[in-house]
């Protein structure tokens, strides 16, 4: 983009700043990088040198951070939430440091150098060790109170440690979603056909706003604090040793900082970050770099809207150029169709891209994206590859644009559009072959009945020869059929066999799952077993009772009811029931006094006995909880074979380690 020469331009490109800055933080559809939306404020700021007579408190460059959600109360921040001031090289760290010593008027000054988490700024406050407040950093000066949903995070304590807890305490923290946590999710978001979220920054950003504090229970979030905005003790002088204080009152922290003296020792900290970066649990996009005395950034002060006494460092996303040879449509369970660029392989971040999802028509026809083009590719949030952009100066001369597809590839059926959605669907629902394939690879698959040794592949040909048309004849196999899969011999048709009548034994919710209802995931299924008992009481149930159901609204609820209530479905849950498909029924009994009652697992390795996710339906079932990563707050690391590092993170914390054999006897 040329420099604005014109207040009608310099207008033109405040909107076009404030366009990006909804995508990014209201939307969470972020549409530009981080470095492209850094260069146009950039542009931005030296336009008002030049021009100081252009800038209005509408400037975005008089404001900071996330716009403000409706729904939400507006509270004011006690001391202002700035927004750090990027850097992304070695040269402008150095000049930050050479400002840094002339400002403090020495040559001897330390810094700590911390981890830049990926996630939302928040700001906690505690009175008289009690919390009473959480707020988003929203434009500096006021944000969100989110004080309810805060409550839900796992990891956020409610109550300070120890006797030494200030009358007052405001901390500062990042909520952000686990790697896991997210790749669990945005697998769900697929198998429903829904839009994936680009990286886990955007989708803690969504679930920390959700207006309903049990949907972002669900969501896994997680919290670390790193800094004090204020402290009615006023005992503290070096940010350095603040993390030791926060970690002492029993809240979170991150555990990779270092105090630095030279631009050297910063240096080699920021290499180690990046080394480590791909093994770490969460997203991180740099590296912090903050003036270790309290006092003197204090004296230091700020700009108006970057402190002094502070600089990001941010790594710059891994990216590769490559071709897209064809632009394919994928149709999901529920229709809907999913443009995806076929690439001509390219090594990025540790893994060899050849496909990337392009989303929906609207994102292909917004970057305008066409076959043959040689595009820029990253992986968002180092997870999901996309296309970011073309290169348009090698564009061939008979290049023509993209469109969608009138008819489904699949079936032939005309595609259906909505005003109210971005999705095209394929309207075909009962006979459509692709919709029946990915509904039955679903229905399969590990958030369903979890049948080991039938993938993708293995589905597609029991489809394909004709054995399997809906989810109850798989449970009709024949070994004779089986003999006739490609690769399959004696042991291969027994072990599938075996998995086949294993899977019958299935609990309640994993069953609820794998039927595929509209906007029933995980926990709504979960929900749903422990209210309803069994199968004939869900199917019965009205709108009015799930509604009573605490988590559940009206879409979902009338998803649920007109369901159970197409004859066919019903139908469909009878064949499965009598062809041996036995639901566990769930008991309303106290789990006080059996081992696993409020207490925390993690599981890891392969196990003999069950599935990972049937153990975990397991631990539930008896008031425990299963989480991700290992913590101090993990009771069990339940331990199969090929256990990996999670094995010598729960060694190192001391936690319990339980055998498949000692899990049985505590199971009894």
């Amino acid at each position: 983009m040329t420099k604005p020469s014109s207040h009608q331009s310099y207008q033109e490109l405040c909107n076009q700043i404030w366009s990006h800055n909804k995508a990014y933080y209201v939307d969470h559809r972020p549409v530009i990088s981080d470095e492209e939306f850094d260069h146009l404020m950039h542009q931005l700021e030296q336009m008002e040198k030049e021009h100081p007579e252009w800038i209005s408190s509408a400037s975005p460059t008089q404001r900071v951070g996330e716009m403000l959600t409706e729904g939400f109360q507006t509270v004011a921040h006690r001391t202002p939430m700035l927004s750090l001031a990027n850097s992304y090289s070695k040269d402008e760290v150095q000049d930050f440091i050479h400002r840094v010593k002339k400002l403090t008027r020495s040559q001897d000054v330390a810094f700590s150098c911390e981890l830049k988490m990926d996630g939302i700024a928040i700001s906690a406050q505690f009175e008289k060790g009690i919390f009473v407040r959480g707020i988003t950093r929203g434009d500096g000066k006021k944000g969100d109170d989110i004080t309810q949903n805060l409550r839900t995070v796992a990891a956020f304590p409610l109550q300070l440690i120890g006797p030494s807890a200030p009358d007052f305490l405001e901390v500062r923290g990042e909520i952000f979603m686990p790697k896991q946590v997210f790749q669990k999710l945005n697998a769900e978001k697929e198998l429903e056909g829904e839009d994936l979220w680009a990286n886990p920054r955007n989708a803690a950003a969504g679930s920390l706003k959700l207006l309903d504090p049990n949907e972002t229970r669900r969501r896994k979030l997680d919290v670390v604090f790193y800094g004090i905005g204020q402290d009615s003790q006023d005992a503290l002088t070096s940010q350095f040793t603040c993390h030791a204080l926060l970690k002492s009152y029993g809240l979170p922290i991150l555990h990779q900082v270092e105090k630095c003296h030279t631009l050297e020792e910063i240096w080699e900290f920021v290499e180690k970050v990046r080394t480590l970066r791909a093994s770490l649990p969460f997203e991180i996009d740099g590296v912090v770099i903050k003036l270790d005395s309290l006092a003197e950034q204090k004296r230091l002060g700020s700009t108006g809207k970057n402190p002094r006494w502070a600089v990001a460092y941010k790594f710059a996303a891994e990216q590769a150029e490559t071709d897209i040879y064809s632009i394919t449509v994928q149709v999901g369970r529920t229709g809907v169709l999913t443009p995806v660029a076929e690439l001509k392989p390219v090594f990025l971040a540790g893994s060899t891209i050849a496909r990337a999802t392009l989303h929906n028509e609207e994102e292909v026809l917004r970057k305008d994206i066409r076959e043959g083009d040689s595009v820029i590719i990253e992986k968002g949030g180092d997870v999901i590859p996309k296309v970011v952009l073309v290169n348009f100066d090698k564009r061939k001369s008979d290049s023509h644009p993209w469109k969608m597809p009138t008819h489904c590839p699949s079936c032939g059926a005309l595609v259906a559009r909505s005003v109210d959605e971005v999705a095209v669907k394929c309207p075909n629902t009962l006979h459509c072959p692709e919709q029946q394939l990915r509904r039955l690879i679903y229905f399969a698959g590990k958030f369903a009945m979890d049948i080991e040794h039938m993938g993708e592949k293995v589905v597609e040909q029991l489809v394909r020869l004709g054995f399997v048309k809906r989810p109850s004849d798989i449970y009709a196999l024949t070994s004779e059929q089986l003999f006739q899969l490609e690769g399959f011999k004696t042991k291969s048709v027994e072990n599938l066999i075996t998995s086949i009548e294993k899977s019958k034994d299935v609990s309640f919710s994993r069953f609820i799952m794998a039927l595929g209802i509209k906007h029933v995931g995980e926990g709504t299924a979960e929900l749903l077993a422990k209210r309803a008992g069994n199968v004939h009481i869900l199917m019965q149930m009205t709108t009015e009772e799930l509604l009573q159901i605490e988590g559940i609204g009206e879409k979902v609820a009338t998803a649920i009811v007109e369901y159970f209530a197409d004859a066919r479905n019903q139908e469909e849950i009878q064949l499965l029931l009598q062809r041996g498909v036995l639901p566990q029924e769930v008991k309303s009994i106290s789990h006080k006094g059996h081992p696993f009652d409020a207490k925390t697992f993690v599981l890891t390795g392969t196990l003999k006995q069950y599935t990972r996710p049937a153990a975990a339906t397991l631990i539930k079932e008896r008031g425990g909880k299963v989480t991700n990563s290992v913590s101090s707050k993990t009771d069990y690391l339940l331990a199969g074979e090929d256990p990996g590092s999670k094995l010598d993170k729960a060694k190192s914390l001391q936690v319990r380690i339980l055998t498949e054999e000692e899990f049985q006897a505590m199971l009894d």
